[in-house]
């Protein structure tokens, strides 16, 4: 891979941890802050954090049109957890002036879950990175309650999707990150 071809968005949420497991599997990675910093990027990782607020800053630093541009573009998306909210197609229980980037026919609900409180890591079966089972932790997860026909479930949690891929994106409601496992980040970049 070329140098800067990954980006995350780097407003708020888990961009630190992604940013190491990228380069630890050999991507340059660029954080994203501004619509210039989208110039000459193959894929994009929106990260888990908190959803309304990361909409609100996409908003105030101007980045929606020049992400809608860059994904119509044929830029890729990874999305963990309050990432995969923003990249639905519908979001249920969101603000109604909320981000909806529209990249997956999935619809999600947000803190499906629960409070912090309920949140916990778990060992999930995903038959696309192999065995053992990927240790991934659910905090205030969404749920998605919905796929299109395009919409690949590739695992599921408590009979919900977890983990889904459409075409070159790739949605997560819960966070591998924060674990360390890099296998669904490998998995992306070789979606790429």
């Amino acid at each position: 891979m070329s140098p800067a071809e990954i980006g995350v968005l780097a407003l708020q949420g888990d961009v630190r941890e992604h940013r190491e497991i990228l380069e630890r599997c050999g991507a340059e990675v660029r954080a994203v802050r501004l619509p210039a910093d989208l110039e000459g990027l193959r894929a994009l990782v929106i990260p888990g954090g908190e959803s309304t607020t990361m909409s609100r800053l996409i908003q105030r630093f101007d980045l929606l049109g020049p992400l809608q541009e860059a994904f119509a573009r044929g830029m890729a998306a990874m999305t963990t957890c309050a990432g995969t909210i923003l990249a639905a197609r519908e979001i249920r229980d969101g603000l109604t002036d909320q981000v909806r980037l529209g990249l997956l026919d999935i619809v999600v609900r947000r803190n499906a879950f629960g409070r912090q409180r309920e949140s916990a890591e778990v060992l999930l079966d995903i038959p696309a990175v192999g065995e053992p089972p990927v240790l991934v932790a659910f905090i205030r997860a969404p749920a998605i309650e919905e796929v299109g026909p395009e919409v690949e479930v590739l695992a599921t949690y408590r009979d919900e999707p977890a983990a889904v891929r459409q075409g070159r994106h790739l949605a997560l409601t819960f966070h591998p990150e924060i674990t360390g496992d890099p296998r669904l980040h490998r998995m992306f970049l070789k979606m790429l």
